[in-house]
């Protein structure tokens, strides 16, 4: 029983020291140097964030935010399709080394994958008609709402708006083409998205009537990945300093 007690204890201490050089272990950034090459998760279907142009090109954004980390960082960039509901599983699974998703930094989401230093901001509103009268979530009650499957506004207007019909679309193009269509006359979403939805079909005359909430956007990584989240802070931090990320913000949402 000693031998048997002996050779556990030693198994257990190797195992112990494996957990503990697990973080030295653990290095995306080399990997993504030495691959020469990034994969960054990215929803083309929510404007202006990231749509495909006439030319069936990328843009918007984020997808310049992520243009320019991959150029920063010396590397060429493999965009990695994604939508709201899938932006945390593609980097739990390792799909993607990074997310530039418009991903709301939120408690929750802080319990599952970090962080960098926060690149942009987003509002969460409600918007419909002008002649429908909404200033806050009790005027909900009993109302059809659409909002994005698994986006900070399904969050906060399901937490919210208890008594509302909350109806969620996969992402935001088809939340676009909700409201467009007629099939959703008042959304919970971003500015961008109420902004979108009126050049596409002016007469629907729909307008912001309050603020959800105003959140950071951040650039979303794997847990114990410090020389990565390192580097994009970083890289954050000059590129908001020296203007970068707020011409790519402007260029886009006109503000």
């Amino acid at each position: 029983m000693k031998k048997t007690t002996l050779r556990f204890a030693t198994v257990a201490a190797a195992a112990v020291m494996l957990l503990g050089t697990g973080a030295a272990r653990a290095d995306l950034l080399k990997d993504i140097l030495e691959a020469k090459k990034i994969r960054i998760a990215l929803d083309t279907g929510s404007p202006p964030y990231g749509f495909v142009n006439e030319a069936m090109k990328p843009i918007g954004s984020d997808v310049e935010t992520a243009q320019l980390l991959a150029q920063d960082l010396g590397v060429a960039l493999e965009i990695v399709q994604t939508t709201s509901p899938n932006r945390i599983p593609f980097l739990q699974t390792g799909k993607a080394d990074i997310v530039v998703a418009s991903l709301s930094v939120t408690p929750e989401r802080e319990k599952v994958i970090d962080f960098s230093t926060p690149y942009a901001q987003i509002l969460a509103v409600v918007a419909g008609p002008k002649d429908v009268t909404i200033s806050g979530f009790d005027d909900l009650k009993g109302k059809r709402v659409a909002t994005t499957r698994g986006s900070n506004n399904d969050k906060v207007v399901t937490t919210g708006a208890k008594d509302a019909q909350i109806v969620r679309f996969d992402d935001d193009a088809t939340l676009v083409t909700a409201a467009v269509s007629g099939q959703a006359s008042i959304i919970a979403t971003s500015p961008a998205i109420v902004s979108t939805v009126l050049q596409k079909a002016p007469q629907k005359d729909m307008v912001t009537k309050f603020t959800m909430s105003t959140v950071p956007l951040g650039i979303g990584l794997r847990k114990n990945e410090p020389e990565l989240k390192a580097w994009i802070n970083d890289w954050v931090t000059k590129n908001t300093a020296n203007g970068k990320l707020v011409a790519i913000y402007k260029k886009y949402h006109g503000s």
